[in-house]
Parts: structure tokens; sequence; C-alpha cells
């Protein structure tokens, strides 16, 4: 049985800590929330109460990492608000602690925001060249891991994130001037996120030549925001969403071809 440490059981991690231990696995899971240990515990994950900040760490990050042969990064950037953090100083400072670790292989969870908005269609070959501070902190954070020679990274980058409960029509029902209508959504099911990630786990356990590499991942499905957004909104019996056509629309198109090719992933949700 293997052994994976999953930093950050949010919206993300914790149901992707669930399919892992039905697979086999052994879990180690981190949450800021002294309240949220008992769930992790329930769950039948090791838990850990773990803090990062610019300038230090809270938690025992050595316990957390030990025996674990992958490490699943999966804490987004606090960029918005007044309250704004320095994502690439916190993995800055996680890095000796996994590189004097058992830790051989990391999974960064990232973004697609680290792709600017130019009408164009995005690969992985494409050159990132980020539009928002969020975008360029990822970015940051990408080269950081894996530039790093004492492990293997892994950067899966996330489109717009949206499961059962959660998704952008709730907040953008009845909302008017809404930008670029005719920009192509980029999204992804949380049932997809959590398959990508257990299906890059499972190839590399008989395969290592691909790791250290780049995935889009973003469903093959990108009607236009007012077409894809109007259309949820009567499905839910929601108000209707207004947009705004003074300005052209910009956006871009994310194809995730790579993730079938060399992963061998299907997508569950190929529609939203």
């Amino acid at each position: 049985m293997k052994q994976i440490s999953i930093l950050g059981c949010g919206w993300l991690g914790l149901p992707l800590a669930k399919s892992l231990i039905e697979k086999g696995f052994s879990i180690i899971g981190s949450t800021t929330s002294v309240e949220k240990i008992a769930i992790l515990e329930e769950a039948r994950i090791v838990p850990f109460q773990i803090s990062l900040f610019e300038d230090k760490i809270e938690g025992n990050l050595d316990l957390f990492l030990s025996n674990s042969d992958v490490l699943i990064i999966d804490i987004p950037p606090k960029l918005r608000g007044d309250s704004k953090e320095n994502f690439v100083a916190k993995i800055q400072n996680i890095i000796p602690f996994i590189e004097k670790s058992s830790v051989e292989k990391v999974i960064f969870v990232s973004s697609t925001s680290v792709y600017e908005d130019n009408n164009s269609i995005i690969t992985e070959d494409t050159i990132p060249n980020p539009d928002t501070e969020s975008g360029r902190q990822l970015l940051e954070a990408e080269h950081l891991l894996q530039s790093n020679s004492n492990f293997q990274t892994i950067i899966v980058r996330f489109g717009g994130l949206i499961g059962e409960e959660r998704h952008p029509i709730k907040f953008l029902a009845g909302r008017e001037n809404i930008e670029n209508p005719e920009g192509p959504i980029n999204l992804i099911h949380q049932v997809d996120c959590i398959g990508i990630i257990e299906a890059i786990i499972e190839l590399q356990q008989t395969q290592s030549e691909n790791w250290n590499e780049v995935f889009n991942t973003v469903a093959p499905f990108h009607p236009t925001r007012k077409e894809y957004y109007t259309h949820k909104a009567i499905e839910l019996n929601l108000p209707l969403p207004e947009f705004d056509y003074s300005k052209p629309s910009i956006g871009k198109t994310i194809l995730s071809d790579k993730v079938k090719s060399v992963i061998n992933y299907e997508f569950k949700k190929k529609t939203l």
C-alpha cells in the first residue's frame, strides 16, 4: 500500500483523499482548521493541522511528509480582497521539507490562469503569460517545484472548478453587465479533477518517464459564456444573467488533448 500526503484537504483534496483510500492508498491529509480534524479522522485520513505563511510554517511538516512516496499540493493562492498573500513564499518554505523527506514525486494543483486571455487556442506548448497576479504567482510556484532536482513534479492546470454544490451560475444569476459574453468557457467537474489525479498516480506506479510534465485539464466543452450560463439559469430556474456587449469579448480555449494521449484519461463530464 502506497502512502500519499495531501497538503490541503479542502473542496477537492478531501473527496480526492476519500477516493484514494477506497482504492487502497494510505492518506495523510492536512487542514488549517482544528475543527476539521475530526472530519478527516472519520474519513480514515491521518490528520495534521498545518498552516503555511510567508515567513513560517505552523504544524509538523516533517512528520506529515514522513514515509510518503507522493505529495499532492492543493492550496490555492489567497490573492483576492485586502489580505493578499505571497503564495510563492509559501511554496519556497515547504521545498526544504520535501527535499529531506521520502517524497519522490509531487503533484501540484495549478490553474489555467497562467495563460493570458488573448482569444487563442491553448495547449501545453503555449508559453504562459499570465495577466493576473494569481496566475503570475502560480506560474512562479510551478517553476520552483519543477526546477528542483531532488524530486519530480507534475503540474495539473485546472480550469474553472465546478461540482454538484459549486457552480458559477449561482453567482452570476440575475446579474447585469457581465463581460465577455462571446468568450468560451473552460470548466472542469470535480469528478474529473479527481479522476485525472488518480490516473496520473496509477500510471506513474509503473512508469516514471512522464513526470515533470504539465497537463491542461478542462472539459472538452466550450460554448460561449452567454450560451452556457443562460442555459444553466433556465435549467436551474434561476434569474437570467444579462451580458455587456459594449466591448469585444476576450478569452481563450483550453485544449486537454494531452490528458487523453499521455495518461489515457476519458472525461466523465464531457458536457457540464
